[in-house]
């Protein structure tokens, strides 16, 4: 048995016999972090994708600064603040037409749990009660709590260890045409889901989604034509549609919302991450008039009965109100084109590593890029030799990515995708 680490801290997705002593970060500025031993450290992953805005940047702080002098927190059951009516007030307006009402929570997992109770109680205030599982997609990534963990791919993800305790849903193969692909080729994916619709579609309360981007579950970049054909059969269908924007959401994607690229409006959608610029932890599950109108009637059952402690923290909802800003403010949407356009020039477009024998694809969007690799043992010991570069790059599985910070200036961006090709050709 190892000798004990220093800190009694548990770690997430870590092995407890062989894992050595995290790196303890004392500071960052930018898109850059600083450890105690000195080292200065090139953030490729904007830490799981939140710190959009990167490290210490003096609007968001000098917003916790000035809330935490008015009110830090109150519970939201039977009461309101200034700050929570704000934001609601502003996602509606931000994201895609028809989202009118906000319930708020404290993290994406979180939030798209609400969403799935959301759904499946909707269903029930209809009189069909039947329809009261979930149907997800394979690559699917939505969360490490119980309900997201059964929604999750069942095969390739990470939660196949419960398998005995979740409760099992259908699932419909995950979309293969990429992003840019003609209808023709996105008609055998429709055609697809289809097929598991008309087979389920009597007990299935909503159709959950990542649009455009799986994220965790290997980056898998697809069509907006998949999203406006799963609107045409989620109404079909009769099953209510939720996007789990909670990575691609804020920009990620290059549009505000995945959402954007299709014109397309789902039932419920949920926010996280970008939301507060990644300094705490908060989410949003938006929803129609549809299906926030279910829920007004007579019956102790038209009461939604869930209510996370921090929900609409008021700290949490003063700094998604600065976030939002700065991202409007300082056109962090042509921030994203510019990212985009190099990460295409130094990846995308590389001949010498689309032919490496260890690189299966290479794909970009918006403000995220991977190398796929045949095997996980291509990417073995990547994070310490890149740490050594100055950059921070942390694989799942077979995929080395970035997602940076919207602020990486041209020169960073490029000091990453450099790190990242060279751990194929240095070779």
């Amino acid at each position: 048995m190892t000798a004990p680490l220093s800190s009694p801290v548990w770690h997430p997705y870590a092995h407890l016999k062989t894992q050595r002593a995290a790196p303890k970060v004392v500071g960052g500025e930018g898109p850059r972090f600083t450890l105690g031993s000195g080292e200065t450290l090139l953030d490729a992953t904007c830490s799981w994708w939140c710190m959009i805005h990167g490290y210490a940047h003096p609007r968001l702080v000098a917003a916790i600064h000035e809330q935490a002098g008015e009110l830090c927190h109150v519970m939201l059951g039977g009461l309101t603040h200034e700050p929570a009516d704000r934001l609601a007030r502003e996602l509606v307006r931000v994201t895609p037409e028809g989202l009118n009402h906000v319930f708020y929570s404290d993290s994406g997992s979180v939030g798209m749990e609400v969403a799935m109770k959301m759904a499946v109680q909707y269903h029930q205030l209809r009189g069909k009660s039947a329809k009261h599982r979930l149907l997800s997609l394979m690559k699917a990534y939505h969360g490490d709590t119980a309900g997201c963990m059964a929604v999750c791919d069942p095969e390739e993800g990470m939660h196949s260890l419960f398998a005995g305790y979740l409760p099992h849903h259908p699932f419909a193969p995950a979309p293969t045409a990429p992003f840019d692909a003609e209808p023709e080729a996105v008609a055998s994916d429709l055609a697809a889901l289809r097929e598991v619709l008309e087979r389920h579609h009597h007990k299935v309360a909503a159709l959950l989604m990542e649009p455009l981007l799986q994220a965790a579950g290997g980056l898998n970049m697809t069509s907006p034509l998949y999203l406006r054909g799963a609107r045409e059969l989620c109404d079909e269908f009769d099953v209510l549609l939720v996007f789990d924007e909670v990575a691609t959401g804020f920009g990620r994607t290059g549009r505000m919302f995945a959402a954007d690229h299709a014109d397309v409006t789902p039932d419920i959608m949920v926010l996280s991450k970008g939301l507060t610029g990644g300094y705490l932890g908060h989410a949003a599950t938006l929803a129609t008039d549809r299906v926030h109108d279910a829920f007004v009637g007579d019956t102790p059952e038209h009461a939604f009965m869930h209510g996370p402690t921090f929900m609409g923290n008021p700290l949490a909802c003063r700094l998604a109100l600065e976030s939002l800003a700065v991202f409007e403010e300082e056109d962090y949407l042509g921030k994203i084109e510019e990212l985009n356009r190099v990460l295409r020039e130094t990846l995308l477009e590389d001949v010498e590593l689309a032919v490496h024998p260890a690189v299966a694809e290479v794909r970009v969007l918006g403000a995220t890029a991977v190398i796929e690799t045949h095997e996980t043992a291509d990417l073995a010991g990547v994070g310490d030799w890149a740490r050594e570069q100055g950059v921070w790059l942390r694989p799942i599985g077979r995929w080395l990515y970035t997602m940076p910070a919207y602020i990486t200036e041209e020169r960073d961006m490029r000091r990453i995708t450099s790190v990242m090709k060279a751990w194929f050709l240095r070779r």
